[in-house]
C-alpha cells in the first residue's frame, strides 16, 4: 500500500508524534510506501490576539490545507491518508479534499476534540461530560475549557457545530480508530457513526524484554499535572509506612508542590530518558497510575506491561479497560488516597500475587500491544476503508 500519513504536531511533542513516528516505521519495515505531511506548531504562543483569532478561524476549514492534500494526493496517489490531527492549522477541509479526490481516509481518535472543545473531557479537577451529544457544545464555551480562553474555545465550539452542520465528520471519514472500546463507546454517545469506529490500541516496539523487578520500590511515570492524580499519590504515600519506597519520574506544573510535600519514602528524579524510565520499569515492583481524567491510550501502561510490571491503576475510563483486576494488575477507587494507600499496601506485601500478575502483565501485551498485532489490526483498518470508499463511489454512480 502507498500511505499519507497527516498530522498537526503539537508545540511540545508527546504521546501522538511517538505514535505518529511508531507506525511510520512499521509500516515502512512491512514494506509499504509511506509518505508525511507533518504542519509544526511552534511558536503559536508568541503571536498576538489578531493572529490568533486568524487561526482559530482557519481551524474551522482551511482553503489553503485543502489545496494542499489535493496537489499531494495528485504527486503521491495514496491508497489511503491516515489522519492523527487537524488543529489547528490543518483543519477539517483535509477531509473533504480526499473524498473529492476519491481517496480513502482513516482519522485515530487521540483525544476528545471531536465532541469536546477542550479535548480532554475534564474540566475543574474532574470528569466533565456536558458537551456530549450536544450539537452546539456551549458549555465549553460558557467555561472556557480550550487554553482557558472563552474566545478561543468559541472558535473550536464554532467548528465542530459546523462541520458537524456540514456532515463532514459522517460523510467525509471512512474510519475512525478509537484507542479503546472505552472511548468508542464516547464517541458514539457523542454523534460519531458506530459502524465506522474501529478500536485499535497503541503499542510499543518489541525490543523491550522483561526485567527482574527485585529492586524493591514503586515507580509513578507521568506529568506532574493535577489530572494526573500526583496529589492523591502524595496523599496515599503519607499514610504508608517508610518501607514502601516510591520513585516519580516526570515533570509538570506541581513540580514545587511536590518537592515540598515529599514524604520520607518518596525520591523524586525528574524527567528521565525513554531508556532510563523502562529500566526504573524493570526493576520496579509494580507501577502505579492514579490519572484522574479519561485518559486516551497510556503509553506508560503499555511499557510497564511490555517489562512485565503489573500496574495500580485508577477505576476510570481507558485505564480500567487495560489494567485488567485480578489479571495484569489492581483497581483502586480514583482520587481517593485512603483507597489507594490500601491496595498498594495489598499488592507490596504479596510476593507471590506480584510474580504472577508480572507474568500476566507480559502476556497481555504480547497478545495485544505487540508490534506483530498491531500491524495486522492497523493493515484490516486500511483494507476496510477502502472497502468502505469503493462501496460509496459504487452507491454514487447508480
Amino acid at each position: 500500500m502507498k500511505i499519507l500519513q497527516v498530522h498537526n504536531a503539537y508545540q511540545h511533542a508527546g504521546g501522538e508524534e511517538v505514535v505518529v513516528a511508531a507506525e511510520y516505521d512499521m509500516l515502512k519495515q512491512y514494506g509499504h510506501t509511506v509518505q508525511q505531511w507533518i504542519i509544526q506548531n511552534s511558536g503559536l504562543d508568541n503571536i498576538n490576539f489578531i493572529t490568533k483569532t486568524k487561526i482559530g478561524l482557519q481551524s474551522i476549514w482551511s482553503h489553503d490545507s485543502y489545496k494542499h492534500i489535493r496537489q499531494k494526493l495528485q504527486e503521491f496517489q495514496p491508497d489511503v491518508v491516515h489522519v492523527h490531527n487537524t488543529v489547528p492549522l490543518i483543519s477539517p477541509s483535509v477531509y473533504t479534499a480526499c473524498r473529492d479526490a476519491g481517496v480513502p481516509v482513516v482519522h485515530t481518535l487521540h483525544n476528545y476534540k471531536l465532541i469536546c472543545p477542550g479535548g480532554y473531557l475534564y474540566r475543574n479537577g474532574s470528569v466533565c461530560e456536558d458537551c456530549i451529544g450536544k450539537l452546539a457544545p456551549y458549555p465549553a464555551v460558557e467555561h472556557g475549557c480550550y487554553r482557558g480562553s472563552c474566545l478561543q474555545t468559541a472558535l473550536a465550539a464554532a467548528g465542530l457545530l459546523t462541520n458537524r452542520l456540514g456532515s463532514t465528520y459522517k460523510s467525509d471519514v471512512d474510519i475512525y480508530i478509537a484507542l479503546t472500546s472505552f472511548a468508542r463507546k464516547k464517541f458514539i454517545a457523542g454523534g460519531l457513526p458506530a459502524e465506522r469506529i474501529a478500536v485499535k490500541p497503541n503499542f510499543v516496539s518489541a525490543e523491550i524484554q522483561p526485567g527482574k523487578h527485585q529492586a524493591g520500590y514503586v515507580l509513578f511515570v507521568g506529568k506532574l499535572v493535577e489530572y494526573k492524580g500526583i496529589e492523591t499519590i502524595l496523599q496515599a504515600w503519607h499514610q504508608l509506612d517508610e518501607t514502601i519506597p516510591l520513585k516519580i519520574v516526570g515533570q509538570g506544573p506541581l513540580e514545587i508542590l511536590l518537592k515540598s510535600n515529599l514524604p520520607p519514602n518518596v525520591e523524586y528524579l525528574g524527567i528521565q530518558p525513554r531508556e532510563t524510565v523502562l529500566n526504573l520499569m524493570k526493576d520496579a515492583s509494580f507501577v502505579v497510575f492514579p490519572s484522574e481524567w479519561y485518559e486516551g491510550f497510556p503509553m506508560t501502561i503499555t511499557e510497564a506491561f511490555a517489562t512485565a510490571s503489573p500496574v495500580v491503576a485508577a477505576r476510570l475510563g481507558a485505564s480500567a479497560e487495560i489494567v485488567k483486576e485480578g489479571f495484569s494488575g489492581w483497581h483502586f477507587t480514583p482520587g481517593d488516597a485512603i483507597d489507594l494507600a490500601r491496595i498498594v499496601q495489598k499488592a507490596w506485601s504479596n510476593a507471590e500475587e506480584l510474580q504472577r500478575r508480572s507474568k500476566l502483565a507480559r502476556k497481555q501485551y504480547d497478545n495485544c500491544y505487540s508490534q506483530d498485532k498491531n500491524y495486522e489490526m492497523l493493515i484490516n483498518i486500511y483494507r476496510t476503508a477502502i472497502d468502505w470508499q469503493n462501496h460509496r463511489q459504487a452507491l454514487t454512480v447508480f
